[in-house]
């Protein structure tokens, strides 16, 4: 009996210690990769047990305590293009607004950030183009005080800080509390306050709001991340008329990425390319009211899908790229293998990236 009952104090005792011990000893599980990214070649057979620096903390559950959707609208018009007439020039002009949010699962704003785009592709009575195509496209928070509205601003106030003022009211609210904001006719704020920092058009940054939230999505980010929106765009496609019509074809490409540290914590990308022909007379052939869908919105519609070799569409690989970015830093996105033909090298990202990705990676430079 005093045997057994030493027996059963032994086992007892090892239990405890093992218990301790495994108490006392942390379990380490590398954190899944985002489709398309491969793990790091460490040259060691284990894991570190304490992360590099640039690895972020765990994202947020889709839902959980601190999630945020992110997402991103891009609005086009091709409106005030006009014909040549009068010994005045033609114009395809292009205004693309975007705007970037973070929103929780209750629909309240963590972030704003608003640009806008102008883009102008002039041409002659002969149909000829008049200006330097080959140049970059800065946005409107580019141009900053060179876009020239401070000066003619009944409150002394730039565009882009106008923009960054209506960006800032959002915070905070739901898009049902934004519909409720006054406006008069002019589409200019009725709140006192409001109007104190803003008094441009707020229609379109309203419209852009309630798309870029209806847009959002759980992608990794947290209440508090910070949000960068970015563009890079040209018109460098245009050509003047001659057998066949003349076009002021301009692309943009967009992307809104949030930021916990140097570390990527969400990412969506997206492009636009709104286009208009004219004639060797310099009269207008395209319609200039006609709807300009980026993209994503065109989805399936973009027609890359058929001719893909992986069967996947334009808005597919864009997301499949962002995702693999999430976890990373910029320069570890700039220094991702990339192929003779631009295209990307690694193997897994390459199984869902056929597009070449230099315009990709640039977004994501410009964004750090």
């Amino acid at each position: 009996m005093m045997k057994r009952l030493l027996s059963l104090l032994l086992i007892a005792a090892l239990a405890a210690g093992l218990l301790a011990a495994c108490a006392g000893v942390p379990v380490s599980v590398a954190d899944p990769l985002p489709d398309g990214g491969a793990a790091p070649d460490t040259g060691a057979d284990s894991a570190p047990e304490t992360a590099p620096d640039s690895q972020p903390e765990t994202a947020p559950e889709a839902g959980g305590e601190g999630a945020v959707r992110t997402g991103l609208s891009v609005q086009t018009s091709l409106a005030s293009s006009k014909s040549a007439a009068d010994g005045a020039d033609g114009l395809v002009q292009a205004d693309i607004t975007v705007v970037a949010v973070t929103v929780d699962d209750q629909g309240v704003i963590d972030d704003c950030v608003i640009d806008a785009i102008q883009a102008r592709v002039p041409f002659d009575a002969a149909g000829q183009l008049t200006g330097d195509t080959a140049a970059a496209i800065p946005s409107k928070n580019e141009l900053g005080d060179g876009y020239g509205m401070k000066g003619a601003s009944s409150i002394g106030r730039e565009w882009y800080e106008q923009a960054a003022a209506f960006a800032d009211y959002c915070v905070g609210k739901t898009v049902d509390e934004l519909r409720g904001v006054a406006v008069d006719e002019a589409g200019q704020a009725l709140d006192a306050d409001l109007a104190a920092s803003a008094t441009i058009n707020l229609g379109g940054f309203l419209s852009g709001v309630e798309e870029a939230v209806a847009n959002a999505a759980h992608l990794g980010a947290a209440a508090g991340d910070e949000l960068r929106l970015v563009s890079e765009s040209s018109a460098a496609e245009s050509a003047s008329a001659g057998e066949d019509d003349g076009s002021g074809s301009v692309t943009a490409n967009l992307a809104a990425v949030t930021f916990r540290g140097d570390v990527i914590t969400s990412c969506v990308i997206d492009a636009v390319q709104p286009a208009l022909t004219f004639d060797g007379a310099g009269q207008l052939t395209g319609d200039p009211s006609a709807a300009v869908l980026s993209k994503n919105a065109l989805g399936d519609g973009y027609g890359m899908k058929g001719a893909s070799s992986i069967g996947r569409e334009w808005y597919e690989q864009a997301a499949a790229f962002a995702a693999y970015c999430v976890g990373k830093t910029v320069d570890e996105v700039a220094g991702m293998a990339v192929t003779e033909d631009g295209h990307a090298g690694d193997a897994d990202l390459a199984a869902s990236v056929t597009i070449a990705v230099g315009g990709f990676r640039s977004l994501i430079g410009k964004a750090g």
